[in-house]
């Protein structure tokens, strides 16, 4: 099957964009890579500092042997559900480096997060910026310059994108991302949906409301439901930088820790000192990043990619835009239907098919490239499988789903959830936005209503409270973007909102927040670009303009005389309060770097 044209074309138009960055980017990755293991060129003191530590074998390993050693990233902590598992992983990644002959090191850890936790928090402030700090902290664990190959434990949100850009500092190393896997079933998303909602009403109680919340997170692994922690490894899959089939196994499982073994021995097997050498930064090249557009697109992957894949990309010298999604968004059909998209969670998903069939679906119709590199020295093809375990509990492989097990959670693209993506990208007089359509009932695909003006998420709570809200409106919520307070996520404005339209009344919101991957039923215009504290004209909106959000046209209109509008002043606010507490002080350099949304919001750029 030949490339769809408009993947194809979408495709070149990256690789032309890209020429220079991305020629001085596999320039500086070609003058890194060394005949030799870079420690052998280290001094004496400084290559015994390097192994001191270890055992008695592995530290003769290291001084005299010729095997690779192996880098583990990790983001390890036994707070967060989904980062837990990793506790065990590095003794299991050893000792399958000394199978493959060679070793392996913890080389540093990274902060991860849980936007969970922070919800409503001033911690989530932090939280866009943890991703650029994960970055910096892999670049600080690898810099010692012992290793040959690396394997990265991330789960998600900001975690693995932060990981990718210093994986991509370093990219003439190889590079295999290791997966947690997702938490059992636990309360269904829908349920636990509700119950919020009728706190939010004041219906239920905070006893019921927690007993909710902890049946639905209640053991180690990821959420299950489809967010930017899901969405994150569905990605690593896609760009073949997971083994095939081995995103969604849960953890605390034989198949799972087998999974960890070979995902090691895969990364010894394409080490800079092997013969299958496989550098990051050469798998991560523009028809990968198509890939991984198409199956957020998919998906209905997190909106949060719609900053993390630019930032990735810029990472190894790709000019990806969001006029790219906007492009492919139209002829990308919705495959998938898992929560808040759907009823179903990511553990449905895998049942169904998972990965594999996706994939296959998705090749059948020319939509994904085939011929790129992965970490298995295959096309995509050979991400047709899956893994499993044989009769003495050793991994084995078996071809992937041929038909959907459960059409209401994935299907074919003959028959597609919807004809277009479950992302959409709006433009328009106040500026460019992002929109999670796939999430959004067909009837709310457009709203047309009077602006309502907030300055925070919770001055919206105290008008939902006071029931001022009992309308057809837009909340307009401002100064939440990268410059002005690190561009939270506001999902507390979620229950209140879905409340009023289940009432009825044609309600939405426009912000230059996140709602993230977990935005809901209500349409949702985000990332508005430029933001309120870098002049935006989303900072000339008074309450009762008319406001305009199409997702299927991918418009973003205000309903004002054009020539009154630009006249007027914007909107200030004072964002003291922004600055102190919870850290926030230590992050002020990053609030003044920090890029518009629609360029990754990063403090990088294009490296």
């Amino acid at each position: 099957m030949s490339v769809h044209r408009t993947v194809s074309a979408v495709t070149e138009k990256i690789i032309k964009r890209s020429k220079e960055s991305r020629a001085r980017y596999l320039e500086k990755i070609e003058a890194a890579r060394d005949n030799q293991p870079k420690r052998k060129s280290l001094g004496c003191a400084n290559i015994a500092h390097g192994f001191a530590a270890c055992g008695t074998g592995d530290k003769n390993a290291l001084r005299n042997g010729a095997g690779p050693n192996l880098a583990i990233i990790t983001s390890y902590n036994d707070m967060l559900s989904a980062h837990q598992p990793f506790e065990h992983y590095p003794n299991i990644i050893r000792g399958a480096a000394r199978e493959a002959g060679g070793t392996a090191q913890v080389a540093g850890g990274v902060p991860a997060m849980c936007d969970g936790v922070t919800q409503g928090e001033t911690g989530m402030e932090l939280s866009l910026f943890s991703r650029d700090v994960i970055a910096l902290s892999t670049a600080v664990g690898l810099s010692h310059q012992m290793f040959d190959s690396s394997v990265y434990l991330g789960v998600c949100d900001k975690i693995v994108p932060g990981l990718i850009i210093g994986a991509l500092a370093f990219g003439h190393l190889p590079a295999v991302f290791i997966p947690a896997g997702p938490m059992t079933s636990g309360l269904p998303n829908e349920e636990k949906g509700k119950i919020r909602q009728l706190y939010a009403q004041g219906k239920v109680g905070r006893e019921a409301l927690l007993e909710a919340e902890s049946q639905a997170y209640h053991g180690p692994g990821t959420c299950t439901f489809y967010g930017t922690a899901n969405s994150n490894q569905m990605l690593m899959e896609i760009m073949g930088l997971h083994l095939p089939g081995s995103t969604f196994v849960n953890p605390g499982t034989q198949l799972r820790d087998e999974i960890t073994k070979a995902s090691a021995k895969q990364a010894m097997s394409i080490s800079t000192i092997g013969n299958n050498y496989t550098p990051i930064g050469k798998i991560y090249d523009e028809k990968a990043v198509v890939n991984g557009v198409v199956g957020l697109l998919a998906t209905g992957g997190s909106t949060n990619h719609t900053m993390h894949v630019v930032a990735m990309a810029a990472a190894a010298g790709i000019a990806l835009t969001w006029d790219d999604l906007a492009e492919l968004s139209k002829v990308i059909p919705l495959l998938t239907r898992i929560y808040p998209n759907g009823k179903a969670d990511v553990n449905h998903f895998n049942a169904a098919g998972g990965m594999g069939l996706l994939m296959r679906e998705l090749l059948s119709a020319g939509l994904l490239h085939e011929d790129v590199t992965t970490i298995m020295g295959t096309g995509l093809k050979g991400y047709l499988q899956e893994p499993g375990l044989d009769e003495e509990g050793s991994i084995t492989w078996r071809d992937c789903a041929k038909a959907s097990g459960d059409l209401t959670v994935l299907r074919g693209v003959a028959e597609p959830f919807q004809a277009t993506g479950g992302l959409n990208v709006l433009e328009g007089p106040l500026g460019r936005a992002v929109i999670k359509s796939s999430a959004i009932p067909a009837d709310r695909h457009v709203i047309e209503a009077p602006a309502r003006v907030f300055h925070s998420q919770e001055e919206l709570h105290e008008a939902f409270k006071a029931n001022e809200l009992n309308k057809d409106f837009i909340a307009v919520v401002r100064f939440q973007g990268p410059k002005a307070n690190g561009m939270p996520e506001l999902h507390r404005m979620t229950p209140p909102l879905a409340v009023l339209q289940d009432k009825g009344y044609r309600v939405a919101l426009i912000t230059d927040g996140r709602m993230s991957g977990a935005s809901g039923k209500v349409p949702a215009a985000i990332h508005v670009t430029p933001e309120a504290a870098d002049g935006g004209a989303i900072a000339k909106i008074k309450d009762g303009d008319i406001i305009r959000i199409d997702a299927t046209n991918g418009t973003l209109d205000i309903l004002v005389d054009a020539n009154e509008f630009a006249a007027r002043p914007l909107a200030t606010q004072d964002l003291s309060r922004n600055e102190v507490g919870t850290g926030r002080e230590l992050f002020a350099a990053f609030r003044n770097l920090a890029g518009r949304a629609d360029q990754g919001a990063s403090i990088f750029g294009m490296i």
